[in-house]
């Protein structure tokens, strides 16, 4: 089964243990559901939803399941349109803490469910963004070493808060692809050197891509990225 599977966001799931709320999410499944699959996780930036990055769905291995949630926070409280956002942003590199943390729980949780979601055991899976969701993403895989196999950063940062922990101290840190535009006028350039210069102090694994073009995603990009997967 391939075709686009939505959960209508007026039943929400709730996670009893946690009390917490289940992100609403869309799904393409691969032609053969089977243990050991890679699963995608891909999140959408700010002031989107979660059929965004499923136009992505094209570029990635017929072989992956490709599941996209919707960030929590309802965007135009905050000034960010009709869309939904993972964290409230303060400017460069700085965030509202207790937002990013709210949504790093309720993504974990999600992430727990991803083999009853997609009806089988992933062998992998594969968080990934753009702009918030690759902020997101990168976030999740320093704060929780070894529950992902890998993280994709379509043009996010490094929140300045957040601790980058040594490898020796974090074992099973998931390695991160860094995609990032040289023209982004959104999340500057400067913020990808930034972050990647705290990588190297901590001896972080990463790749460094980037791109003339500016705050989106182009499709060498993703197949950079897959190929990165692939080749861990």
């Amino acid at each position: 089964m391939t075709d686009l599977e939505r959960v209508d966001s007026a039943y929400p799931q709730v996670d009893l243990l946690t009390h917490t709320t289940l992100l609403q999410y869309d799904i393409r499944r691969p032609a053969e559901n089977a243990d050991g699959g890679t699963v995608a996780v891909l999140l959408h930036g700010r002031g989107s939803h979660r059929g965004d990055l499923q136009a992505l769905h094209p570029a990635l291995p017929e072989s992956w399941a490709l599941i996209t949630p919707q960030a929590p926070y309802p965007g135009h409280p905050w000034g960010y349109g009709s869309g939904w956002a993972w964290y409230r942003y303060v400017e460069d590199d700085r965030v509202m803490e207790d937002t990013l943390t709210q949504s790093l729980a309720s993504l974990h949780a999600f992430l727990l469910e991803v083999p009853r979601i997609v009806g089988f055991q992933p062998g992998r899976i594969v968080l990934g963004g753009f702009s918030q969701g690759g902020t997101m993403s990168m976030a999740y895989a320093l704060t929780r070493p070894g529950k992902i196999m890998a993280a994709l950063n379509f043009s996010g940062f490094i929140p300045a808060s957040l601790e980058v922990p040594f490898s020796a101290m974090s074992p099973g840190t998931a390695p991160i692809f860094w995609g990032h535009g040289l023209r982004d006028p959104a999340i500057p350039f400067e913020l990808a050197v930034r972050g990647r210069a705290k990588f190297d102090a901590a001896s972080v694994q990463y790749h460094a891509a980037d791109y003339d073009i500016g705050h989106w995603i182009v499709p060498e990009e993703v197949r950079d990225a897959v190929d990165f997967v692939e080749s861990l």
